[in-house]
Order: C-alpha cells, then structure tokens, then sequence
C-alpha cells in the first residue's frame, strides 16, 4: 500500500556511474571506500538520539560475507552499552553534489532495530545538525514491519517535524529492495523499487546544493525506533551494492 501523497513510477535519466561498492571481497570492508565510527553516541557526527548500541569495527559487527555487507547487532555488554552495531561512512574519502545514490538491501526483523541508508552533508563539523542537511534514503523500524520511511532533515524541518512520507511493503524484511535519492538542482525525490514516495522542491534556502557523504549502519532502540524486544538477541542489516550515478547534463 503507498502512501496517498505519491506514487510515480519512476523513469531514472542517471546512467553514469562515478562511484560503487559490490561488497565482493570477504572480510573486512574496503578502506579506501569506507571508515569506521566507534563510540556509543556522538551528536555532531550525526547520532545519538538514546540509542542503545555501541558502534565497533569489529568484524563480528560488519562483515562482508558472500558478496553482501552484513551490519549485525548483537545483545551484549561493550564498553557501557548493552548491545553492539557498526556504523560505516564515506565522509573525508567520498562525497557527491547532485546524481542519484543508491543501495540494495534488505532490513532486519526485530522490535527496535533501526537500520539506516542516509546520507549528512559533508560540512557536519562546521555548520553542525540540522544546518548542514540530511538525506535519509532509507530508514526503518522493527515496531512497524514492512514500512519504510524516506525523510530530509535542515533547518525549520527536524526530528517529527521533518520533510517525510512513507510507504509500506509487502515483504521488507525477507527480500531485497532497491532504495534510492534521485538529487538535482531543482527537486530531490526519494524512491523504493523505482516508484517515489518523498519529493522536495529544491532551491537555495534549503542545504542541498553542497557535497554529501554516505552512510549505512543498523541502530538499536531510542527516541525512533522505541523500545527493543526483550528476546532480540542479534539481527542483520544485509546491503548487497551501494552506487552513485552522475547527474545527467
């Protein structure tokens, strides 16, 4: 079932490919791609929100495994936090201003998992949250089965006041889907499996004419996702590609 607000079937003009990841070497992710973020919270690198992880970059928590990426969550003591997660970004190594960014994967069961395709601008560290803008391509939440989320965030539009919309799914959590942000001069619009659930008029008010990096993780609990099923003792965030298309000319 779509959301009332939109439901285009999209015909995709970006053709281009300028940047990719096939998670096809086993093990560790690619360093050249992808850092880290390890720690329990960190407002102005962009989480927080109560959640009750705590990233590492052990290979127990992110993994590339049969040519997927593979976010695990585990329930455990680490460090202060009761369960563990990885988060991965692209920040400092990749960045991107207009095009279409897109990933295929599939979403955890579980009672407050949290996984995440997003995107921060990549002047976070000057300008700081709402200001420096957000993409959430994908985001979802283990209370609500099968429904997915395509939200921005900036300035005047944050928290259960940003720019979303939503769709829900026949089968999010047992198949593949493809997630993506077609992102322009002049709209930016969010889409599942080609069909756009969000689109914004772009312009120069809003913190969407700079560069972006990416970002994939799986949280657990807080303000979003609610409270975490007694019983969850693990989950899986499975991404099988991350691409980036250049904007057509």
């Amino acid at each position: 079932m779509l959301s009332p607000l939109i439901s285009v079937l999209a015909q995709s003009n970006f053709t281009k490919l300028i940047w990719q990841d096939a998670f096809d070497k086993e093990g560790k992710v690619d360093f050249a791609k992808w850092t880290y973020n390890t720690a329990m919270g960190c407002p102005v690198c962009g989480w927080g929100n109560d959640e009750k992880q705590y990233y590492t970059s052990r290979i127990k928590n992110v993994e590339i495994e049969n040519g997927m990426l593979k976010i695990r969550v585990f329930r455990e003591i680490y460090n202060g936090a009761g369960f563990t997660s990885g988060r991965i970004h692209t920040k400092n190594k990749f960045s991107v201003r207009y095009g279409r960014i897109e990933a295929r994967a599939k979403v955890p069961v579980g009672y407050g998992t949290r996984p995440a395709i997003w995107m921060l601008g990549s002047n976070i560290s000057q300008a700081g949250l709402p200001a420096c803008g957000e993409i959430d391509i994908m985001e979802y939440k283990g209370s609500i089965p099968n429904r997915i989320y395509a939200t921005l965030h900036y300035p005047g539009y944050l928290a259960d006041n940003a720019n979303g919309n939503k769709i829900l799914m026949d089968n999010a959590t047992g198949e593949f889907n493809l997630y993506a942000v077609e992102w322009t001069k002049e709209k930016i619009r969010i889409l599942v499996n080609e069909i756009v659930i969000n689109e914004v008029r772009n312009n120069s008010n809003i913190p969407y004419n700079h560069d972006y990096f990416i970002l994939l993780n799986l949280a657990i609990g807080g303000g979003f996702a609610g409270p975490v099923d007694p019983a969850l003792s693990e989950a899986s965030f499975e991404i099988d590609y991350v691409r980036v298309y250049e904007q057509p000319t």
